[in-house]
């Protein structure tokens, strides 16, 4: 069974405090990551993103190329990190939490 919220936590912890949070009436829910130095991304995530996984993976890549980007680095080495087959790419993308 797919559960969304732990797929979102899995993905960015322990690098980040994951906060879910309820956002709209419409089933979006907020997520923020945080450091010791605070609030790093926020992100607002719908009800059709979380329900599916294949979206919801996008999603988590598409935060993790901004946060790369931000902290300097190469943004095409991230791609082709996160573009990898599929049992390579839980491991680059692991590799780029850490």
């Amino acid at each position: 069974m797919h559960n969304p919220f732990d797929q979102i936590s899995n993905a960015f912890s322990p690098r980040y405090r994951v906060n879910l949070s309820i956002a709209r009436l419409d089933g979006s829910i907020m997520l923020t990551l945080s450091d010791d130095s605070g609030a790093v991304a926020k992100r607002l995530i719908s009800q059709a993103q979380r329900n599916d996984p294949v979206r919801l993976q996008r999603v988590i890549d598409s935060i993790r190329l901004g946060l790369a980007i931000e902290q300097g680095e190469n943004p095409l080495q991230v791609l082709a990190a996160l573009t990898r087959d599929p049992g390579q790419q839980r491991h680059a993308a692991s590799q780029l939490a850490n």
